[in-house]
């Protein structure tokens, strides 16, 4: 660590800022899923600057179209006029995402992604009245921390729209403990009509939600509870949103979005993170008569920039010709596998959890999983942290991540375990 360059960051950023580490390092080079920081130290990265870097760094595919696009001159345009690359990625999400007759709006960030996404809804249903469930995370603006169940990411009390939370991904709460799958999604949506009939007055706009939750820890809930809540929310014409800023592309191996697990198709649904493989890029993809029904005139000055739609469309080519969702099932089943069969006798494992390369391993307090943060820094292994609670450990290599990446992982996650459970 460069105690200067911490003391500068420090000066100047945000004290909210939280930097990794109780030495924050600085990566200043990267290949495939490794990185290197300023002292020359490597690193296996299983964080991938926040599930960002999907396939990993320095793609040739995707610097070489991106340097294609800046040999061009043309960094910017604005959507004040036609982006060919910005259609053709269009194209391919609308195609992808299943959702009929879909239209794309392209953002900078997942934030503003969901934040289009409200607008979408409440404008559409004529009301400010939004569904989200609890320990959801859906970004940092106003709108976006209305919806978020999180009090430690809120910062204000009061919000463009009235949010109602529920249960679905809480099932260490005393009342749900020893359900089955099938118990826990009925009570679940027993409790969603409740709310409808007590807590939300008139109209509601939407349920927004993350099929499987990032910041909350990769909680999520049984696989089908969306399609009970989509039952119910029909009758009502209340529209389900899914966060796919941290689940799409394949990422959960079971579904290339993660509403797929589901077994339902939402009427809209946000991305972000990983499709640009780094470069900023986000969006909202939903039915046409959602999307074409805004009566204001609208644009994004950055949002679908040729550079970013370059690395985009790069990029989800790569995911689609090399079967990453197939590779993050595989790659998934043996490290979660892995770390299941050590929780065993590694008593300071809460729970491990998880679906392809997104999976997480819950501890016995913020404390176990800051410590095991640092003890797989030390052995050369970036992870993240998260969970109501800070007591997560949460992961997400690429998705390209090899066989011997995984059992390197694997071995350095669960000899840190092994430390940290002696400690």
């Amino acid at each position: 660590m460069s105690a200067s360059l911490l003391q500068r960051h420090r000066a100047v950023m945000p004290s909210w800022l939280a930097l990794n580490y109780a030495e924050p390092i600085e990566i200043v080079s990267g290949k495939g899923s490794r990185v290197t920081d300023a002292q020359g130290k490597g690193y296996l990265d299983f964080f991938t600057g926040i599930l960002t870097n999907m396939i990993g760094y320095d793609v040739p595919e995707v610097r070489e179209a991106v340097e294609r696009q800046l040999a061009t001159g043309v960094v910017h345009t604005s959507t004040s006029y036609l982006i060919g690359g910005q259609v053709e990625l269009a194209e391919k999400i609308a195609r992808l995402s299943g959702i009929p007759d879909a239209k794309v709006f392209f953002t900078n960030s997942g934030t503003e992604a969901n934040e289009a996404a409200l607008l979408l809804a409440t404008y559409a249903r004529r009301t400010d009245q939004v569904l989200a469930m609890r320990q959801s995370y859906h970004g940092r603006s106003f709108g976006a921390i209305g919806v978020t169940g999180n009090r430690a990411w809120t910062n204000v009390s009061y919000s463009p729209v009235h949010a109602h939370f529920l249960h679905g991904t809480d099932r260490h709460l005393p009342q749900f403990a020893g359900m089955s799958d099938a118990a826990y999604t009925e009570a679940c949506v027993q409790d969603l009509r409740h709310v409808l009939a007590t807590a939300a007055g008139g109209d509601v706009a939407a349920l927004i939600a993350e099929p499987i939750q990032g910041v909350g820890g990769f909680t999520m809930p049984p696989d089908g509870l969306y399609a009970a809540y989509k039952e119910v929310l029909d009758e009502y014409g209340i529209l389900l949103v899914s966060d796919e800023v941290q689940t799409a592309w394949g990422r959960t191996g079971q579904g290339f979005f993660g509403i797929e697990n589901h077994g339902v198709t939402p009427d809209a649904m946000t991305f972000a993170k990983g499709l640009g493989n780094g470069f900023a890029v986000g969006g909202v993809v939903a039915r046409a008569e959602l999307m074409d029904a805004l009566p204001a005139v609208g644009l994004s000055t950055f949002g679908g920039n040729p550079v970013s739609m370059a690395a985009a469309n790069a990029t989800l080519d790569y995911v689609l010709e090399h079967d990453l969702q197939a590779n993050a099932a595989k790659q998934g089943d043996v490290i979660i596998g892995g770390l299941r069969a050590a929780a065993e006798r590694l008593p300071a494992v809460r729970d491990v959890r998880g679906k392809g390369l997104m999976f997480a391993v819950e501890l016995a307090g913020a404390r176990a999983a800051a410590a095991l943060m640092e003890a797989c820094r030390e052995r050369g292994l970036l992870v993240g942290k998260g969970g109501l609670y800070g007591n997560v450990v949460r992961m997400a290599p690429p998705l390209n991540l090899t066989d011997a990446e995984a059992a390197e992982g694997l071995a350095i996650l669960t000899a840190s375990l092994e430390t940290l459970d002696a400690s």
